[in-house]
C-alpha cells in the first residue's frame, strides 16, 4: 500500500433527491370534457446508499469527490401516471467501512460484507396526485401534495481494515520485516522510527494451500493516547481481529514493562482491545543462544503463550504460524461480529478531510431542507402538505 494512496478516513456531503410533485391533472378525452381527478403520484428521491466491494481497499476516491448529490423523483402525470423516482447514487467503499455522524459523532452503521448496501440518506417520498382527495362533499380537488423535501447530511467514514491477526509493538520491532517475510507484502523497511506510515496487509500462507490475513499498523509508543508519535489514529484497524500479536525485540531492556506499555496504550484507545486473544513475540531472537532464551522466559508475563524468532534467520516462524493458526480457528475468538463500536468525538478528530473545500459549504450549514421555489402556493393549503393530520399516519409507515 503506497503511502499516498492510502487513505482511511474521508468526510463527506450526502444529499439525497427531493419526492415529485403530485398532479392536479382532470381527466380529458374527446367524449368528456370535464371528468375527475386523475393526477399520479410523484415518484421518490433518490437515495444515497454504501455499498461494500472487495476490490477496495482505500477510500482514496472519495478523497477528491466528496460532495454526493442523488437525482429528484419526477412529477406525476396525468392518467394516474406515477413520476420517475429519481436516481440513487451508490457509494462503493471498502469492505470494513463504518459510518458516523458528520455533525454529532455518532455511530450510525457499517458494512463487511462484499456486495452488503445500506442507505445514508433517504431521498423524499413523492406527493399524491390529486386522484387520492377527491371526496363525496369535494369531487373536483384543484390541488395536489407537493413531494418531500431533500435530506443533506455529513458523514464520516472510517475504514477498519479486516485482519485475522494484528501486529503491535513499538517502532522498529520488526513487525514490517515480519510481515515482508511471511507473505507476499512489500512495506517499507528502514533502519529508523516510524518507517510505517500507513496500514499494510498481507495474506500469510499456511500448510494443505491454507492462509489467513496479517495487518501491520504504525509502532506505538509511551503516551501515544496522548497525541505522542503518530498517536493512536491507526488502532482502528486492528479492533476487528481475531487475534493481536505483539512485537517486542529480544534487545528490549525489559522485555515485559514494555508488553504492559503497549497494553495499557491499547485499553486508553479501546478496553475491548485488551481482552482479546494475543500472543507475545520476542523478534530479533537469532542473537540470542538456547541459555539466555531460558533465562528470558522466566521474567516473561505469566500466562502469555510467548514464542521466540527471527525474520532473518527464520527461526521459529514455523512455531509462530502454527500458534497463529491454532488460535485463530479457536471458535472462543471469533468475536469480529460483536464489535462494539464508540461514538467519535468530534472535536478531537483533526484531520484535514474534516474541511469542505469547495462551493464555501461549512459543516454546520448541512441541514434538512429544500429550496424555497420547490414548493410553491400549495404548500400552505390545508391538509395537503406531508405534515398534515390526514397524512401523518401515512408518513411514519
Amino acid at each position: 500500500m503506497a503511502g499516498s494512496n492510502f487513505v482511511d478516513y474521508v468526510k463527506i456531503f450526502c444529499r439525497s433527491g427531493k419526492g415529485g410533485a403530485g398532479s392536479s391533472h382532470f381527466h380529458r378525452d374527446n367524449m368528456t370534457t370535464k371528468g375527475g381527478p386523475d393526477g399520479g403520484d410523484g415518484g421518490r428521491g433518490g437515495h444515497i446508499i454504501l455499498r461494500a466491494k472487495k476490490d477496495y481497499w482505500t477510500l482514496i476516491h472519495l478523497k477528491y469527490a466528496r460532495h454526493i448529490f442523488a437525482g429528484d423523483g419526477g412529477s406525476g402525470g396525468a392518467s394516474r401516471s406515477f413520476g420517475k423516482d429519481g436516481a440513487d447514487k451508490i457509494i462503493d467503499v471498502p469492505c470494513g467501512t463504518v459510518a458516523y455522524d458528520g455533525e454529532t459523532g455518532q455511530f450510525l452503521a457499517e458494512i463487511t460484507d462484499d456486495g452488503q448496501e445500506l442507505i445514508l440518506v433517504k431521498g423524499g417520498r413523492g406527493g399524491q396526485g390529486n386522484w387520492h382527495f377527491r371526496t363525496s362533499t369535494n369531487q373536483t380537488p384543484r390541488f395536489a401534495q407537493p413531494g418531500e423535501p431533500r435530506v443533506e447530511r455529513s458523514i464520516i467514514l472510517e475504514l477498519k481494515v479486516l485482519a485475522d491477526v494484528g501486529l503491535v509493538g513499538f517502532p522498529n520491532a520488526g513487525k514490517s520485516t515480519l510481515l515482508s517475510v511471511v507473505s507476499a507484502a512489500k512495506p517499507e523497511i528502514a533502519n529508523y522510527p516510524f518507517t510505517t506510515l500507513v496500514p499494510n496487509l498481507g495474506i500469510v500462507s499456511y500448510r494443505d494451500n491454507k492462509s489467513f490475513c496479517m495487518a501491520d499498523i504504525p509502532g506505538i509508543i509511551e503516551g501515544a493516547s496522548e497525541g505522542k508519535g503518530l498517536g493512536l489514529r491507526f488502532l482502528r484497524h486492528i479492533e476487528r481481529n481475531s487475534i493481536l500479536l505483539f512485537l517486542v525485540p529480544a534487545d528490549s531492556d525489559n522485555i515485559a514493562k514494555e508488553y504492559e506499555i503497549l497494553r495499557n496504550e491499547l485499553a486508553v484507545y479501546n478496553p475491548e482491545l485488551v481482552d482479546k486473544q494475543h500472543i507475545l513475540a520476542i523478534s530479533k531472537s537469532d542473537m540470542l543462544d538456547e541459555e539466555l532464551m531460558e533465562q528470558m522466559r522466566a521474567e516473561l508475563p505469566q500466562g502469555v503463550r510467548c514464542v521466540f524468532f527471527s525474520s532473518v534467520s527464520g527461526m521459529g516462524l514455523t512455531e509462530l504460524k502454527d500458534m497463529l493458526w491454532e488460535e485463530i480457528n479457536n471458535p472462543a475468538n471469533q468475536v469480529v461480529q460483536t464489535l462494539t463500536h464508540r461514538n467519535l468525538e468530534i472535536t478531537r478528530v483533526e484531520r484535514e478531510e474534516d474541511d469542505f473545500d469547495d462551493d464555501g459549504r461549512g459543516d454546520d450549514e448541512c441541514i434538512v431542507g429544500t429550496d424555497e421555489d420547490d414548493w410553491d402556493d400549495i404548500s400552505d393549503l390545508h391538509d395537503v402538505g406531508w405534515d398534515s393530520p390526514k397524512n401523518l399516519n401515512k408518513s411514519q409507515e
